[in-house]
């Protein structure tokens, strides 16, 4: 895959590593950091607001170059970078490999951050939005989330079918809530129509990276059945 070639680490890669000893005060740190690049992702992405390739700028400001949105970086540059020196690899300070490092993950968390901290700002006064309609789209919000969410664990176990499936899900409530803040009724609130314009954009960079992901899965699943065959 390419652009958003999420594969994880290789198989049994960290088993040949030994065992990670770390204690619940590093991965709490570890955490963090992660939680760190969501919110740089952003930062950055707010800052392009407007422009028309904010995608692929705000991946460029992360450090994710063309080409380069896989999991497979981190471990396989520092081996690739030793073998060339001859140097052996020090498996106990490399960092291990989780999901919250997928640059798809960070992407979608990042994003569908952004959108929900805005719509929990307005929709937490009644007056400017019914509270039926704050719970049915916060509902479509999460539902989409963890769909994408579970669409990418399954690219990083090698997936990709069933990614796609997921990821098809996930569309169909990004799509249910493009339609809750486009509605015929929408215009009857009058706060909407400033969120609309706020989320619209955020809902379709989400849909566009997912179909790129689905392209790059369904390419992947094609040569798979050419080699095959």
């Amino acid at each position: 895959m390419n652009e958003f070639d999420a594969d994880g680490a290789s198989e049994n890669e960290w088993e040949e590593q030994g065992e990670l000893t770390w204690n619940e005060f590093d991965w709490e740190k570890y955490l963090r950091e992660q939680d760190e690049a969501i919110a740089r992702y952003l930062v950055f992405y707010d800052r392009l607001k407007g422009h028309p390739e904010r995608i692929d700028e705000t991946a460029r400001l992360m450090g994710w170059e063309e080409g380069d949105w896989s999991t497979e970086h981190d471990s396989d540059a520092v081996e690739e970078s030793a073998a060339a020196e001859e140097v052996p690899v020090d498996y106990d300070n490399l960092e291990p490999y989780t999901l919250h490092k997928n640059p798809v993950f960070i992407a979608t968390k990042a994003i569908y951050l952004g959108l929900t901290r805005e719509w929990n700002a307005l929709a937490s006064d009644p007056l400017k939005v019914p509270q039926p309609v704050a719970l049915v789209f916060q509902a479509a919000l999460h539902r989409g989330e963890e769909q994408a969410s579970l669409a990418i664990q399954a690219l990083d176990l090698g997936d990709y079918a069933m990614a796609v499936s997921l990821f098809k899900r996930a569309l169909r409530e990004l799509n249910a809530s493009l339609a809750l803040i486009d509605g015929a009724g929408a215009g009857a609130h009058p706060a909407l129509p400033a969120f609309r314009e706020s989320a619209w954009p955020r809902l379709f960079d989400l849909r566009e990276i997912w179909l790129r992901v689905i392209n790059e899965c369904r390419d992947e699943l094609a040569r798979h059945i050419d080699e095959e065959n």
